[in-house]
């Protein structure tokens, strides 16, 4: 029994998996081919050339990235969902961000959380230029969280390291404090905290 004909929505999900694994740089059309169990003249009726197939790869991670649906039961909590779900996405999907990123279609990615954010802040009574801050406000506290995040994973190892600098002195005295810093962090804990910090400040104002 021969294997079952090749779809286009087969050949980008394999695609994705590739660059989410790799990277772009990865993704050539043999790889993807041996990947799939069939010939490179296959690919390209499906999805045409390299560059089309990464247009269709980077409309297809648009629109998945596009499905946010808020939960709570107060427009800060619905917010801090929202901001929860994209630092998810953005940290599932590191490598086809990027590739969204370097195709200019960065913007139209986040539109559908900024709309959920919109509606929140609509909720919570805030028009005009006070939901707009709020809305790029959440918008910019959770992509430079991911990039910290991001840049703590890939830097080399700390000498010397968080547990070595926090002493006495350098806690002021704070044994409680040393402890803490010179602990791991809980990134989840911190977001959430830090996140919510902003949105109750941006709500209550």
């Amino acid at each position: 029994m021969g294997r079952p004909a090749l779809t286009r929505d087969e050949v980008l999900e394999t695609a994705a998996g590739l660059v989410k694994q790799h990277g772009p740089d990865a993704l050539t059309m043999r790889k993807l081919a041996a990947e799939l169990g069939t010939a490179v003249t296959s690919i390209y009726w499906h999805v045409g050339n390299r560059e089309s197939l990464l247009d269709a790869l980077v409309e297809r991670t648009v629109a998945d990235l596009g499905v946010i649906r808020p939960t709570g039961r107060t427009p800060a909590q619905r917010i801090l969902s929202v901001a929860r779900a994209l630092r998810r996405q953005l940290r599932d999907h590191p490598h086809l961000v990027a590739m969204v990123h370097e195709r200019g279609l960065t913007e139209r990615m986040f539109l559908p959380a900024q709309r959920a954010l919109v509606h929140e802040v609509h909720a919570a009574g805030l028009r005009g230029a006070r939901a707009a801050e709020v809305v790029r406000a959440v918008q910019f506290q959770v992509v430079g969280f991911v990039l910290v995040e991001r840049n703590r994973e890939r830097a080399p190892v700390q000498r010397p390291a968080e547990q070595e600098l926090w002493g006495a002195e350098a806690a002021e005295d704070d044994p409680g404090l040393a402890r803490a810093l010179a602990g791991p962090v809980d990134e989840e804990r911190l977001f959430v905290a830090s996140v919510g910090a902003l949105v109750g400040a941006l709500l209550g104002r």
